[in-house]
């Protein structure tokens, strides 16, 4: 009999999970066929509109700053006639190339009429060019050209483009006051459909929930077995409900097998021991409550500035944290420490009561190795902690680090001085 309900039930979830899938199915065939016609929309606005505008751009610069320019400088006899031919002939092709690829655009009758009298100018003004360029070819002196002459050619052939180019960007104007006309079509059908939809779902739902909630007491056996197994892990949780960063107890599993994983490869660990300095102070000023609330916005702190995901950051305990990273060298792992010094310090959470600053700071002891088999498993822990111990004796809201996992010797790293690695 159990059997044959939890076959009744399952089948009624799959009946929710077809109908949901179809559902998407359903908006998303609707969505690519909207989403196809604007795509068609935006190709005819730029395609259609840009490209042309560009064609004519590129004829009118080319020539009043190709073919123009280099008769003045020809007449001034500033360059050569070998000069003078090659920009004329590079000039004249770059034209007949762009304004056949104009030409070829899909063009109604109204516009082939003025199209067809800009297409006689061009090729009045190209034979003008052409003619001076078969006289260079030849060897004449082309000083004595009649600038006049060209001035007029080139201002009459320019006023003609000009007028096709207004055209044109008339023409994408329309083109897009109409895109977006039928985009905010398409937006309101698709709203429309979407909310039909979803009506129906929901709908549907419901039905189906309504008759699951039937089997609701004959699952209450289940629920509380499982309440049970949630309690327990409950209990065993890794996290820390204030900070909801890594417990102490996540520490002692994750300390012990990051440490292995860099024996084996030979890679850099970075154990950092940070403690509020002067927290006691602050709880007894401002209360338990904005302890908590300073608590978390050190986890913050920490969160924003280590971001990698093999960046381990715990909560061990009352104001003290920990943080364990992989495979950053000592100089990486200074910088990390100074910038969570300096991170709090910008937080600017008010600790009137502080001998080392009007805000709230941090101490940082930091211990950084290359691990290999004779690193002993408490060694890290321990160095950190002496480091931390001498940053509050030096002061306070700074860092201290070291490499040497033997003996109390301070990192020194090349190019700095003990101070810019001390003190954050």
């Amino acid at each position: 009999m159990q059997f044959i309900e939890a076959l009744k039930l399952r089948s009624k979830l799959f009946m929710v999970f077809v109908l949901i899938t179809l559902s998407l199915i359903s908006i998303g065939i609707m969505g690519t066929t909207y989403v196809n016609a604007m795509k068609k929309n935006i190709d005819a606005l730029y395609f259609g509109s840009l490209v042309p505008v560009t064609e004519l751009g590129d004829i009118i610069r080319t020539y009043n700053t190709q073919l123009a320019t280099t008769l003045y400088k020809t007449s001034r006899d500033e360059i050569s006639l070998d000069e003078t031919i090659f920009s004329l002939e590079n000039g004249l092709k770059v034209i007949a190339k762009r304004w056949k690829s104009y030409f070829s655009h899909y063009k109604t009758a109204d516009e082939m009429q003025y199209l067809e009298y800009a297409d006689v100018e061009l090729q009045e003004t190209n034979n003008y060019f052409y003619e001076i360029l078969r006289l260079a070819k030849e060897g004449k002196d082309l000083t004595k050209l009649s600038i006049h002459t060209l001035e007029s050619k080139v201002a009459n052939i320019e006023s003609v483009m000009q007028k096709l180019l207004k055209y044109e960007i008339d023409v994408a104007k329309y083109e897009r006051k109409k895109f977006l006309h039928t985009y905010n079509d398409i937006m309101m059908q698709i709203g429309f459909i979407l909310v039909f939809v979803i009506i129906l779902i929901i709908g549907i739902l419901l039905y189906v929930f309504r008759s699951i909630q039937h089997d609701h007491n004959r699952l209450e056996k289940v629920a509380k077995k499982l309440k049970i197994v949630n309690k327990k892990l409950e209990n065993a949780s890794y996290t820390d409900s204030l900070t909801h960063l890594h417990n102490r107890r996540y520490f002692n599993f994750i300390y012990e097998r990051e440490l292995k994983r860099a024996k084996r490869s030979k890679n850099y660990i970075t154990f950092m021991m940070l403690d509020i300095d002067y927290f006691k102070q602050y709880n007894d000023t401002y209360g338990h409550i904005e302890g908590d609330k300073a608590l978390r916005k050190v986890a913050q702190v920490l969160q924003n500035t280590l971001k990698r995901p093999s960046d381990y950051i715990f909560r061990l305990g009352g104001e003290e944290f920990g943080v364990l990273l992989n495979d950053t060298d000592a100089s990486n792992s200074a910088q990390l420490a100074r910038e969570i010094c300096e991170s709090l310090r910008e937080e600017k959470i008010e600790h009137k009561n502080s001998l080392v600053c009007e805000y709230m700071t941090l101490s940082i002891g930091v211990v950084c190795c290359v691990a290999d088999d004779a690193l002993e498993d408490e060694v890290l822990i321990s160095r950190a902690d002496e480091m931390l111990y001498r940053a509050k004796e030096s002061g306070r809201d700074r860092y201290i680090i070291t490499t040497d996992i033997s003996r109390a010797k301070v990192l020194k790293l090349q190019g700095d001085n003990e101070e810019e690695i001390l003190t954050a």
